[in-house]
């Protein structure tokens, strides 16, 4: 590493871990929650049923042209890039802060600010989860660079003894993008909110500018309020029942918790211990209050695990973390602390290194085909094509499944086949395509990995939701590398009848 800087060597980790990302990217096909956003993209909207409209509008460009799942991963892998270069870029103006504002309190010398923004830029690549959402474009995906450019313009707002106008303006755009994106984007806005009570002498809330940036911000979100006002406000009733989750057990807490260190690593977990220790120490408040970015969305998500949760929602706020981090492991690196350091490190890229391979291979060979969850990565190009090819074979209304999260992939793959979920929950399908008319025929497609007896009436039983008959019609087996990873089944069922009529 002599012959490179450190920021070198930053641009060509950051370049190594993009090239795995693209060959991973053109590799599989759409995971469930990325046809999900795909699909927003193909029925553009003001906002959605589960989501802000974001996710679907920066990918529309793409998804116009081509269906290729490499080339519209593209975004996704910008992002990341993004993200990691805003990691590195806030490390540095956190040390300048550090050393401008607490070089007394320092109890020996910091490292370069470069060897700093290393250290947080390896933090982050070695971590696995990010490389999901660099492949993957989730919400959480647009969320994290985001989050870090707030996150800078809070230490502008620190460091500088002006805050201009086109500061302000900067900052309204960043938090309505950042609510266009994802709704716990209000947690970031906390979290800003928070450096400017920290300094109550220094102008903001009584500044024309401040003002602007909330006009702007609240201007950029209106498409989300309107859609949601238009629908009843659907989208914001959906999350609040989604975030609060089911029963609160301590046991989901405590495995949420363990699964937040092995999906982000403990590199992230042990270098903000030694920042806290070593360079905290008479910090002003306002240092104090910027890890907020990352203490206000990880403790609310943490809180709301014991009903449940996702690993990934913590994703931006593990982002905001990773410039301490990285001054934490660069300041023990320099204090010859280097073996655990290369210990975690070495663990955490062979995580990495051992999860590409997993996906790569369509995971573990196991008689029992469920217990495989990369299986859910592959055969649905070919279920969906071929579903297709049935529904228009038989004349049928269209394809339907049992659960949202089959249907799309099906409708990815199937377009622009109409696709109907069959369960009573509300979902964006209902937007999409409307309720399965009274009477219609059907291609129910059936997956292995998450198998549902079709929903068939009896001999002179009236029946909600259900067919009159269901017929086999073709199978499909998912085989790579010699091992079955799934299987699809597709019926023909005919005369719908839906709740109304058995009322």
């Amino acid at each position: 590493m002599r012959h490179q800087s450190p920021s070198s060597w930053a641009a060509i980790c950051i370049g190594i871990a993009a090239l795995v990302h693209l060959v991973l990217g053109f590799a599989i096909e759409f995971s469930v929650d990325e046809a999900h956003y795909a699909l927003y993209a193909q029925h553009l909207a003001w906002s959605y049923f589960d989501h802000p409209p974001l996710v679907g509008w920066i990918q529309w460009p793409l998804v116009a042209l081509t269906s290729s799942e490499g080339i519209i991963r593209i975004i996704p892998e910008i992002l990341w890039i993004i993200s990691c270069t805003l990691v590195y870029q806030v490390t540095l103006e956190i040390h300048h802060y550090i050393q401008g504002r607490n070089a007394g309190y320092l109890t020996s010398a910091l490292p370069s600010a470069n060897s700093c923004g290393l250290f947080a830029v390896l933090a982050i690549i070695v971590a696995p989860m990010p490389h999901v959402l660099a492949i993957g474009l989730l919400p959480d995906t647009l969320l994290a660079p985001l989050s870090l450019a707030l996150m800078l313009m809070a230490l502008r707002w620190l460091i500088h003894d002006q805050f201009t106008l086109a500061d302000w303006i900067t900052t309204g755009v960043l938090l309505g993008l950042a609510g266009l994106s994802k709704y716990t984007a209000v947690f970031t806005a906390f979290a800003l909110l928070f450096i400017f009570i920290s300094n109550l002498r220094k102008p903001s809330f009584q500044t024309l500018g401040f003002w602007i940036a909330l006009v702007l911000a609240l201007l950029l979100i209106s498409p989300v309020l309107y859609w949601n006002w238009v629908n009843d406000w659907i989208s914001f009733k959906y999350q609040i029942a989604h975030g609060a989750g089911g029963v609160w057990l301590w046991r989901r807490l405590g495995a949420y918790l363990g699964l937040q260190i092995v999906v982000f690593g403990p590199l992230l977990i042990l270098g903000t211990y030694l920042f806290m220790k070593h360079c905290i120490h008479g910090t002003k408040l306002a240092l104090i209050v910027l890890l907020g970015f990352f203490a206000i969305p990880f403790v609310v998500f943490a809180s709301l695990s014991g009903g449940g949760g996702l690993p990934h929602w913590t994703t931006p706020a593990w982002f905001c973390i990773a410039p301490f981090a990285g001054i934490g492991l660069a300041k023990a690196w320099l204090t010859q602390h280097h073996r655990i350091i290369r210990i975690l490190f070495v663990i955490q890229l062979a995580l990495c290194c051992i999860g590409f391979d997993y996906v790569l291979s369509g995971g573990f060979s196991s008689a029992a085909i469920k217990s495989n969850p990369i299986a859910d990565l592959y055969g649905w190009k070919l279920a969906g094509q071929k579903a297709a090819q049935l529904t228009q074979a038989t004349k049928s209304t269209g394809i339907a499944v049992h659960n949202w999260t089959l249907g799309s992939r099906a409708a990815w793959y199937a377009k622009p086949t109409p696709v109907y979920v069959l369960d009573e929950r509300q979902d964006q399908f209902d937007l999409w395509f409307g309720q399965l008319p009274r009477g219609a025929n059907i291609v129910l497609v059936n997956w292995s990995g998450m198998l549902f007896a079709p929903p068939i009436r009896k001999e002179n039983e009236i029946s909600a939701r259900s067919f009159g008959r269901c017929e086999p019609l073709d199978s499909l087996e998912v085989v790579r590398f010699g091992q079955i990873l799934s299987k699809f089944d597709f019926s023909l069922c005919s005369n719908w009848q839906d709740s109304d009529l058995a009322k």
